[in-house]
């Protein structure tokens, strides 16, 4: 079946960057408890579902109308809850950070351009990079996966990209960035004009006192900030992304948006949850709990997991990491398999979750088979 339809498929006038491409996606089964793709499984608060409820409720009666093509009241309370003096002309904003970062490719990748990327990190940079039509290049880390401003420096410099990634915490690993990491890439950057992007999509979840790349924004016009809505708000359903940057940045952008692209439903979904962010927030605060908690645990269990800065741990020190997963799954507990040779990835859950999957990892690594490396 699926063989066929990569055969229709290639028949089809296809750009060449694209064939051979696979889509992105994580498995979507149907499980008990699923710590697989970093969703915020707490779920949103019974008085923010019912302040949502209202909102779009007053939104549906207008929805005969466009809605505000500059969702001028959603980019004023985003510059509100970022702080850092930023202000309605810094922020931009549309259906998820993937499209943001996309829009942002469009207006300063395309065809000729280069954006660079540190594997590994998120897989979509790749793939936004093919959807439009800009080459991505690789650089490399170091054999923790760490990243250093004096290595990345010299990569940026060596390869002179037009648009660098930089993902603080690092999906899959968790880790975050030195500001001093961003700042020398920014100036490594200098000679080629490359955009900067600082992908901070889970710095809720840094520990107390993490600084965001948020604070080198001044004085800095190809830097961008990029953030979403979808894990501590809790809205990966309503697909919530932003950036903060300097305004000729989001001048860039609406040159390349299309017109009307935040709908007022979903700008009136994000309205309301900012406004009662506080019970998000706690939220959040219970799932760096159960983070610090699968960390611990996995030490216990005498594996390696990374100090993580996200909602998810990354850990190694697994014979079979693709055996482990399975078993998890067949015990009702879907996690990451990110196809790192040792190593696996779970989104910390609520403290029942959390129990299912350190009690069923446990009784794996007890069992007849090696798992442990």
């Amino acid at each position: 079946m699926v063989s066929e339809q990569l055969e229709r498929l290639d028949r089809l006038p296809l750009r060449d960057n694209l064939r051979g491409l696979s889509p992105y996606g994580a498995p979507q089964l149907d499980v008990p408890i699923l710590l697989n793709v970093n969703e915020n499984t707490h779920g949103v608060p019974a008085d923010v579902q019912a302040a949502i409820t209202e909102a779009v409720a007053k939104a549906a009666t207008g929805l005969n109308r466009y809605p505000d093509r500059e969702f001028t009241e959603l980019r004023e309370a985003l510059a509100e809850y970022l702080g850092h003096g930023l202000a309605p002309e810094n922020i931009w904003a549309a259906n998820g950070s993937n499209e943001v970062l996309q829009q942002i490719l469009q207006a300063f990748g395309g065809p000729g351009r280069t954006a660079l990327g540190f594997p590994p990190t998120y897989s979509m940079y790749p793939l936004l990079a093919s959807g439009t039509d800009t080459a991505y290049v690789t650089g490399v880390r170091a054999d923790d996966y760490g990243l250093d401003a004096a290595s990345a420096a010299a990569q940026v410099r060596e390869l002179a990209p037009n648009i660098v990634f930089l993902c603080s915490p690092n999906n899959p690993t968790g880790t975050g960035l030195g500001l001093d990491v961003v700042e020398a890439v920014y100036e490594a950057g200098e000679a080629s004009q490359a955009i900067i992007i600082v992908d901070e999509a889970y710095h809720e979840f840094a520990h107390d006192g993490t600084p965001s790349a948020l604070t080198l924004l001044p004085g800095r016009e190809r830097l961008i900030v990029s953030r979403t809505m979808s894990k501590a708000f809790a809205l990966a359903g309503a697909r919530v992304g932003y950036l903060a940057a300097a305004p000729e940045i989001t001048d860039a952008i609406r040159l390349v948006r299309l017109p009307y692209h935040l709908s007022a439903v979903t700008q009136a979904t994000a309205l309301a949850a900012l406004q009662h962010r506080e019970a998000l927030m706690a939220e959040v605060e219970d799932i760096k709990v159960q983070r610090d908690r699968i960390v611990d645990g996995l030490t216990r269990l005498g594996l390696k997991p990374a100090a993580s800065d996200s909602n998810y741990v990354f850990f190694g020190g697994l014979e079979n990491p693709h055996a482990v997963w399975q078993g998890l799954l067949d015990a009702g507990v879907l996690i990451r398999d990110v196809g790192i040779p040792g190593h696996l990835r779970v989104t910390a859950g609520t403290e029942t979750e959390t129990t299912a999957f350190l009690e069923a990892l446990e009784a794996l690594l007890d069992g007849p088979a090696p798992a442990r490396a």
